[in-house]
């Protein structure tokens, strides 16, 4: 910004002074070197060019404004039109189609099946820098990706949809799908008297010669502005997964009553509602009576976006606060060459470079998995692994980060109170805690692959360090008779969880972060409960240094 286009700062109380720069002319992915080497370590150099030209777009100052305006001005119901006739739209600010367009076309939801390689982590990587610029269009970008899964059940209805899922165009308009150059799929499964007991759904599904028409309501609708959802209803041959479009095949509106849209703690851009099926039009996708096998598939994608969608959101956290801390000054120094600043930021960076590890290694076990059984059970034990543990650490995460700035971080003109909103969500989408828990377990009793696909991805870091060494001993003692119960779950996914992020930074990171990273993270006697409380001994220098957005 030229000078003479700057805001004023000599003003006639008093002069300002003492405030971190803008922050412009920054690339959210070549400023992040701990991305930049989990990928190359991973294989995914030839992903290094479109993730960079993206990392500028989503870092961008037009990005930052264009997430302002479409928190500010959030979505309006239009359940009628002024003539009274039903419409069941929902009106978004220009602001969130240009989002929408940004990560759409920038291949979020398209580039996982679109790449020649390494599809899944450049998915994941793509949707973790989008979620640093605006998490709330993360949603429906998020549900159109893990669609395809679930759609290819049925290669007639995979036809003709998954071609428009993977143009990666991003097509406003409400027009029926065959009419859009892009659609979206959405998801409706919960009901108000189940919750994650998805058995417990009331929503009837009655068959005709072309299909089903279906009758009920959803708690929860996210994105409800899709093209089409996926959702579960009873037919006579028990739970299904069906497709509901928009549209009826006769060019119809498909009775999809919006009731309300949901008012949410977290993100204002996107909808999310609740809606009434009155002979809405479906198609059935996958077996009869086996529509949670069909739509697990999806959630087991979305679960990968979770753990994406967090790992991002806690990067961005950490990206402001680092930013803001070395530009500060307070007693005579920078904030960040404060000591005890200093150690809360070399926590919240191992714990960044952590999460972004264990991402890339779950993404890694999506695009091995049809080629490798071990890779497929790591993948199937691994994913609620990783999203329990990572998204559970969001919300404290962000927290501590928006205590570097003080008072001005509680202020809604700046981004830590929006990130800090949106932070609880990915641990209650797909599955809360106790959920993802007892789905470990459940994993563990019926998939004996699990647990040996589990143990080899840990043995190979086995040796390397003596506190890793301990952690994999104490690990071992979960295998006795009565250790693992529903009341122990949660420790045990932790345990494995901590466990995983060390493999996966001696996979992926320098040998002197997985160090690090077990000092302050698998020793008993020096594992405290807040951030910044760290064992001696670690290189703060070179911890704070990778997580700097400054060249």
């Amino acid at each position: 910004m030229a000078s003479h286009y700057r805001p004023r700062t000599d003003l006639e109380t008093h002069e300002v002074t003492n405030q971190p720069p803008p922050r412009l002319g920054r690339n959210a992915f070549a400023d992040n070197v701990a991305l930049r080497d989990v990928l190359k370590a991973a294989g995914g150099g030839s992903h290094l060019d479109a993730l960079t030209d993206f990392g500028a777009k989503t870092d961008s100052e037009e990005a930052r404004e264009l997430s302002r305006a479409a928190q500010e001005n959030p979505p309006k119901l239009k359940s009628f039109d002024r003539y009274g006739q039903r419409l069941d739209e929902v009106e978004f600010h220009p602001a969130y189609h240009e989002l929408m367009r940004y990560g759409l076309e920038g291949g979020v939801s398209a580039a996982g099946w679109n790449a020649d390689e390494g599809g899944h982590v450049l998915h994941a990587s793509l949707l973790y820098l989008m979620s640093g610029m605006d998490a709330g269009v993360c949603c429906p970008m998020s549900m159109t990706y893990a669609a395809v899964p679930a759609l290819r059940t049925d290669p007639k209805i995979a036809a003709r949809w998954e071609p428009l899922i993977r143009e990666g165009r991003y097509d406003g308009r409400f027009l029926p799908a065959e009419e859009k150059t892009g659609v979206t799929i959405g998801m409706a499964m919960t009901e108000k008297q189940g919750g994650s007991d998805v058995r417990a759904n009331t929503t009837k599904a009655e068959k005709t010669a072309d299909g089903y028409l279906l009758t009920g309501h959803k708690w929860f609708c996210s994105a409800p502005m899709s093209d089409a959802f996926l959702t579960l209803a009873y037919a006579q041959g028990g739970l299904n997964c069906f497709l509901v479009p928009r549209w009826r095949p006769d060019g119809t509106r498909n009775p999809i009553h919006i009731m309300r849209l949901k008012d949410k703690l977290g993100d204002r851009s996107n909808a999310s509602s609740e809606i009434e099926y009155h002979g809405a039009w479906a198609e059935r996708l996958g077996e009869e009576g086996k529509g949670v096998r069909t739509i697990i598939q999806m959630v087991q994608h979305t679960r990968l976006d979770c753990i994406a969608g967090s790992a991002g959101g806690m990067r961005a956290a950490l990206t402001e606060a680092v930013w803001h801390t070395a530009h500060r000054s307070a007693f005579q120094k920078k904030l960040i060459d404060q000591p005890a600043m200093r150690s809360v930021l070399t926590d919240l960076a191992l714990e960044s470079e952590a999460a972004t590890a264990l991402m890339i290694r779950v993404a890694r076990s999506f695009d091995l998995a049809a080629s490798s059984p071990l890779e497929a059970a790591l993948m199937r034990i691994a994913t609620p692994i990783a999203k329990y543990w990572i998204c559970k650490r969001q919300p404290g995460f962000v927290y501590e980060a928006l205590e570097c700035f003080g008072g001005v971080g509680y202020v809604e003109e700046g981004p830590m109170p929006r990130l800090f909103r949106q932070s609880p969500l990915n641990a209650i989408w797909e599955g809360s805690g106790n959920v993802i828990a007892l789905d470990v377990l459940r994993a563990l009793s019926r998939e004996h692959e699990a647990m040996d696909a589990l143990r080899t991805e840990l043995l190979t870091a086995k040796g390397v360090h003596a506190l890793y060494d301990a952690h994999l001993a104490r690990l071992e003692a979960w295998a006795k008779p009565g250790a693992l119960t529903e009341v122990t779950a949660r420790a045990f996914v932790e345990e494995q969880a901590l466990g995983l992020q060390a493999a996966a930074l001696h996979l992926y990171a320098p040998e002197e972060v997985f160090a690090d990273f077990c000092a302050a993270r698998l020793d008993p006697e020096n594992r405290h409960l807040a951030y910044g409380a760290l064992p001696s001994g670690l290189n703060q220098d070179r911890i704070i240094a990778r997580a700097l957005p400054i060249s």
